[in-house]
């Protein structure tokens, strides 16, 4: 295993770290000020359509993609430095770049399975920039993480689809650009339970489609929210559904892998934005008489950082080099281990971080108490640790 980055995955770290310090730094207090009161249908902010004018033109666009057509071309270890990078400032620098969840996902769904005319309609405005997408999976009234609980339904009615049911957490619905919706659902309830489901596109202007509410996190209201839909019998054209009848829970694990790594890889940005905010708070803070950095409990936190994030990365990098050599189903093991190993080195950093800043690390005058919030509920998103743990067990006593 190598993983010394080549030289094109170097040029685009030196290019997109001048494009951060350049203009997205500056641009995130701005945005943040303004950040919309929960609920309410969100439209980007200029500085937003200012930063994807740049990126796009510095060709700092699509870069998860690794396909030479639509994106950069790079492959997951290639891309790892990138988002990490971009997780320094995650709600920010990811959408700039046209790299933001959940569109990756979708464009990476699209981009494998979508017919021409999908990919024409959906995909090519996706990879533009001029529109954004959510994802139906989550529902409310089960458990989710178990996908054989899923109850909505998308029914074949002669040539189209009749989609019902309710979904939440799909991120990014509240945005006035999402305009459409792969929505998961149960197609064929008496098949075996990797049979029963299909994905199906959903135009979110369509009759029936309902957007409820947006569920704040802890308290915090991310701009395109996580909103609750409601799809009261909503037809679509049979044509939209995606890759054929019953292969919803193929596509998804298709989906998935790739977009945890991505979410691992920006968890790891936001751990070294943490640690570089505890380093630099400890230096300039003087209690009993010396620095705070000169304390003993505190250096014990700043070295662990240290090597927390060190072996958090080495695993992450693993898991990438492993789609890209063998593919996703033999990186399974390892996509689940650093989906719980990096939230939960992220979410130990900023901790730490927070207590070097007191009072002021959990108000909002820096971006600590967001970032704990947002790496708290990435224990949840895209699997709970709990489920993941079982998948790393599971593999260990079946070898």
């Amino acid at each position: 295993m190598d993983f010394s980055y080549s030289d094109r995955s170097i040029r685009y770290q030196e290019q997109l770290g001048a494009f951060m310090e350049e203009y997205v730094y500056p641009a995130e207090r701005a945005i943040e000020e303004r950040d919309p009161l929960p609920g309410e249908p969100v439209e980007a902010p200029p500085e937003m359509v200012e930063l994807k004018r740049i990126a796009q033109e510095q060709g700092l666009w699509n870069l998860f993609l690794p396909d030479d057509e639509y994106g950069a071309g790079l492959s997951n270890t290639e891309y790892a430095p990138l988002a990490e990078m971009m997780g320094h400032v995650i709600d920010l620098a990811p959408e700039a770049t046209n790299c933001s969840a959940p569109d990756t996902g979708n464009m990476e769904v699209l981009h494998i399975f979508g017919t021409p005319e999908q990919k024409e309609r959906w995909l090519v405005p996706l990879l533009e920039g001029e529109i954004r997408s959510n994802f139906g999976m989550t529902e409310p009234a089960v458990a989710s993480s178990d996908p054989r609980n899923l109850e909505a339904s998308v029914i074949r009615d002669g040539d189209d689809y009749i989609v019902s049911g309710t979904k939440w957490w799909s991120t990014g619905a509240m945005s006035k650009d999402s305009k459409v919706s792969i929505f998961m659902g149960v197609t064929d309830p008496d098949a075996p339970p990797k049979s029963r489901y299909s994905m199906i596109l959903v135009p979110m202007d369509a009759d029936g489609v309902e957007v409820v509410r947006d569920l704040t996190v802890f308290g915090y209201s991310h701009r395109g929210g996580h909103a609750e839909v409601a799809y009261h019998d909503v037809r679509v054209p049979a044509s939209n559904m995606i890759a054929g009848h019953g292969q919803g829970y193929m596509i998804a694990q298709a989906r998935l892998g790739p977009g945890r790594i991505h979410h691992c890889m920006r968890a790891i940005g936001q751990a070294e934005r943490a640690l570089a905010m505890m380093v630099e708070r400890a230096r300039s803070r003087e209690a009993f008489g010396k620095r705070v950095a000169d304390q003993g409990v505190v250096q014990e936190w700043i070295a662990e950082s240290r090597w927390r994030i060190d072996q958090a990365r080495l695993l992450v990098l693993r898991a990438a080099w492993l789609i890209d050599t063998e593919g996703n189903r033999a990186a399974r093991r390892d996509v689940s281990a650093i989906k719980v190993v990096a939230p939960n080195t992220a979410l130990w950093v900023i901790d730490k971080a927070i207590q070097v800043h007191g009072g002021m690390g959990v108000c909002d005058d820096t971006p600590l108490a967001g970032m704990w919030a947002n790496m708290r509920t990435l224990r949840i998103a895209d699997g709970p640790d709990e489920v993941h743990t079982m998948v790393v067990a599971r593999r260990e006593i079946g070898r």
